[in-house]
């Protein structure tokens, strides 16, 4: 869903491996893997930055994982660090957020791990139903419990957790909060799918598997109890006590002319937000919202949205 788009190569080349693990479970097949995921490399890009390579298991694959270390980390080698998570959107990569925005600089100083696990080629992080077969891969096991594990184990990374997305990481960030109640302390959507089931999403989800070459139903089904358990509005109760910040422009009218594409698409999630923070209202659950004229679907917007909820997510890490 982000407006940048990696080179066909690398889109056809993570498509290919999604199909292939996804065509490997329906048959049965089942790599040989440990019970725990396990990094297998390491390539270190500054003294801050490291991309590791992880076999998961709960993929039956391996999966890139960024990690970007606070400047303050190597100088005090016996304290553990709150850790923040930072989701990519659809069709892009575990490299977006430190290609896209400022976030490494504006993160040096804070006291804090910025992860970045890869959600696979259409960016949406869950446990894929793929015909309910046991064994699908489920990237909601492999971010929150496969990679906290291993960030405790080989960065000192603390219990207190706060995640944040653009659009379908949105999506994941507010999902995992509501599934997962009390494991992340807050939340923060920059264009998120927040409501499943309002008018259009399941297109909008739909679309964007099928980008990857992948079967729309692979994902949850085709409709029922199994969309509902992965819907946050449907489970907007959960969020209770989690700090939460949601953001969303309107699109059009927009003054970003040379990204209609992207203005039309935030417009077309511009009503399932508002359905979602009513929800929230309706609920008693206090969210900071901010609903905004224009804006595009693209990092324009979103690298502003990230910085104006640093506080929320900064008091959910303990640092506020």
């Amino acid at each position: 869903m982000p407006v940048h788009r990696p080179t066909r190569r690398t889109v056809l080349r993570a498509a290919m491996a999604s199909t292939a693990a996804l065509a490997a479970t329906a048959a049965g097949v089942t790599p040989a893997a440990s019970d725990s995921a396990r990094i297998t490399a390491e390539n270190w890009l500054d003294d801050r930055t490291v991309d590791l390579t992880v076999v998961s298991p709960a993929l039956r694959a391996s999966a890139p994982v960024r990690v970007l270390l606070p400047t303050g980390y190597a100088a005090r080698p016996d304290r553990t660090w709150p850790v923040l998570y930072l989701l990519q959107g659809a069709h892009d990569d575990y490299t977006s957020w430190t290609r896209e925005t400022d976030v490494s600089s504006f993160l040096a100083g804070q006291d804090v791990i910025a992860v970045m696990p890869s959600s696979g080629p259409t960016g949406i992080p869950t446990n894929w139903w793929n015909y309910g077969l046991p064994g699908s891969p489920d990237y909601e096991k492999f971010q929150v419990d496969e990679v906290m594990e291993l960030l405790r184990q080989r960065f000192r990374a603390g219990g207190r957790r706060a995640v944040a997305g653009v659009s379908t990481g949105g999506y994941g960030a507010v999902a995992f909060a509501a599934r997962r109640p009390g494991v992340f302390s807050a939340a923060a959507s920059y264009s998120g799918i927040l409501d499943i089931s309002a008018p259009g999403m399941s297109t909008v989800l739909s679309a964007i598997v099928a980008r990857e070459n992948l079967l729309p139903f692979l994902l949850w089904g085709f409709s029922g109890d199994n969309w509902n358990l992965h819907n946050p509005y449907a489970r907007a109760s959960a969020l209770a006590g989690t700090g939460l910040y949601l953001s969303q422009g309107s699109g059009l009218p927009s003054t970003d002319y040379g990204n209609l594409e992207g203005a039309v698409l935030e417009g077309t999630l511009w009503s399932q937000a508002h359905r979602f923070t009513t929800q929230l209202e309706t609920l008693g659950i206090p969210a900071q919202v901010h609903f905004y004229d224009g804006g595009t679907h693209a990092w324009s917007s979103w690298q502003q949205e990230f910085k104006a909820s640093w506080p929320t997510l900064a008091t959910g890490l303990g640092l506020g």
